[in-house]
């Protein structure tokens, strides 16, 4: 009697996503290939977009990144000769996307491209099983679109991107695992969660909603906490923490395991909390309408989306997960209070999700007459297409250079190829250079290896107790290994110094440089243009106050 009751309360807990929503069937059931056919639409657009500005320069993060994916392919793990604050998973993958694709511009960001696509693919699939393929396809547009936007600095391959593929996978296996009670599925989809938060450390919170959520849905049901739930939850939790786990003990076996933790949590904890949280506010109202631009009508959908959870009773069925969702996926924009432009990738399935339930809502308030059903297609593509207009000039007119000058002028990033081609084509393969500003991308595109394993002068530049010990390891690190070219990029984004700031470092270089010639100076004029003086050219030139410079270490 025990086992029937226990089956017949599993039975009852997967009803909730067993049971079709009111909205399956109604809409799409019956054109399964019009759907499919307008997912793909949606993914070839907009891979046509990413393709058009595949070589786009890359920023800082993208540099990071494969800067460190290369020293892996080399078999050089993270954190030894280069390290920063953000978990080993996005350098994974980078490594992986430069052995499939190669080294380059152009395989970073069809990488990214593949990555994009994907998820497009997984907002699709979790709006249909929530709810149905109408929705689905509404929603895999609006975050195909919303996710390409400059707004967002779409076309870089930023960790967000990598965070969210692996999460919104995990969702459509937790759903699965809800529905069918199989604790394999449950267990494989805590292992997605995990690889989520190894690719930034904001991934751990859809892991956290994937907790609320599990619980929440039971509990919902038996109104206890029943060992069954405990025993669901602790498959869950194992497969979460295996990636974790995995992730240390490799770098623990390689040596690298306290750089690691000191990046990655002594490190990022001073980061995260050096913000008041009415700084955070206020940079969070400012950014938010950036980040809004021009697509500010798909947002008032999602706004709408947002109501109609709550106020339709053929909704509120979802109104658990849709909330749940929407208020963790935020919170993983969160931490710091930075609210940077493309941290807000990763609100963008449940703002997608919205906007596919108003559309929904809205073709369900026309059904009748059916002349009238049009409307709502129609009202979406002209939301759709008027953001598209919004950034007509980024989507379809710049080049790669000039859309890169839109996002993110007047930080070196075009520059940076031409400093690392002429340093490439002046030094041998085993030559080590130095950057003293915040361009790791110069070392990835240079293909030589740091003097230091500090890519960025942002954080020593931050006001906290690490500075100044990270400063004088950097200045020990390029003392002693005597780089063979000094890059100095005066550009103040390379820095952002504040009067907090200790300037050590800067004290001492201007000392150390003159055991160094001026073998190049790069001046940005304009979005336009660039001066570059090289070898004789940049003797005895009078030089603008924020010229960048390529020092040369003169014989001894």
């Amino acid at each position: 009697m025990a086992k029937k009751s226990e089956k017949r309360k599993k039975e009852k807990l997967s009803q909730q996503d067993k049971k079709p929503t009111p909205l399956q069937g109604k809409c799409g059931a019956y054109y399964p290939f019009i759907a499919w056919g307008l997912v793909v639409a949606a993914m070839v657009f907009t891979a046509a977009i990413r393709i058009r500005l595949l070589s786009i320069p890359l920023e800082r993060d993208e540099g990071e990144f494969a800067y460190m994916g290369q020293l892996m392919l080399q078999g050089i793990p993270p954190y030894s000769l280069a390290a920063n604050m953000k978990l080993p998973g996005t350098y994974a993958a980078y490594a992986l996307i430069m052995a499939l694709f190669g080294q380059t511009i152009e395989a970073v960001h069809l990488g990214l491209l593949l990555i994009n696509t994907s998820t497009m693919l997984m907002v699709f699939l979790l709006a249909r099983r929530l709810f149905d393929d109408y929705t689905g396809v509404v929603a895999c547009a609006t975050y195909g679109i919303l996710s390409l936007s400059p707004s967002v600095l779409g076309t870089s391959a930023h960790a967000t991107h990598f965070v969210l593929l692996p999460a919104l996978g995990g969702i459509i296996l937790l759903l699965k695992a809800i529905e069918s009670g199989k604790q394999t599925a449950l267990f494989w989809s805590g292992l997605l969660f995990g690889l989520s938060f190894l690719m930034k450390q904001p991934g751990i919170f859809f892991g956290c909603f994937a907790l609320f959520y599990l619980m929440g849905s039971q509990m919902s049901q038996t109104r206890s906490l029943t060992r069954s739930i405990v025993m669901r939850t602790l498959v869950f939790t194992a497969g979460l923490s295996i990636p974790c786990l995995l992730t240390c003990l490799t770098l623990y076996a390689l040596g690298v395991f306290q750089n690691f933790w000191f990046w990655t949590v002594a490190y990022a904890y001073e980061y995260g909390s050096l913000r008041p949280l009415s700084v955070g506010i206020a940079a969070f109202f400012r950014r938010a309408p950036l980040v809004i631009d021009g697509f500010y009508l798909l947002w008032i959908l999602a706004g709408i989306g947002i109501l109609v959870v709550s106020l339709k009773r053929e909704m509120r069925i979802r109104l658990l997960f849709m909330y749940g969702f929407f208020i963790f996926s935020f919170l993983a924009v969160c931490p710091g209070l930075y609210f940077r432009a493309h941290y807000f990738i990763l609100l963008l399935p449940a703002v997608a999700l919205f906007v596919g339930i108003s559309t929904r809502y809205f073709q369900m308030r026309f059904a009748a007459p059916k002349t009238l059903q049009v409307l709502t297609p129609l009202l979406f593509l002209i939301c759709f297409c008027h953001g598209v207009a919004s950034q007509k000039l980024f989507f379809f007119t710049l080049n790669p250079v000039l859309a890169c000058r839109y996002m993110y002028f007047p930080n070196p990033f075009p520059e940076s190829i031409a400093i690392a081609d002429y340093i490439k084509n002046h030094t041998t393969p085993d030559s080590t250079i130095a950057v003293l500003g915040s361009e790791p991308q110069i070392y990835f595109y240079a293909h030589r290896r740091s003097a230091t394993s500090y890519i960025y002068t942002y954080g020593l530049m931050e006001n906290h107790k690490y500075a100044l010990a990270m400063q004088r390891e950097m200045i020990k690190d390029i003392e002693r290994n005597r780089p063979e070219y000094l890059v100095f990029v005066k550009t103040p984004t390379s820095w952002l110094m504040t009067k907090e700031s200790n300037t050590t470092l800067l004290d001492w270089f201007k000392d150390y440089q003159l055991k160094y010639s001026v073998a190049g100076i790069i001046e940005i004029v304009s979005v336009y243009k660039t001066n570059y003086l090289w070898d004789d050219q940049a003797q005895n030139y009078n030089p603008r106050p924020d010229a960048n410079y390529v020092l040369r270490r003169d014989p001894a």
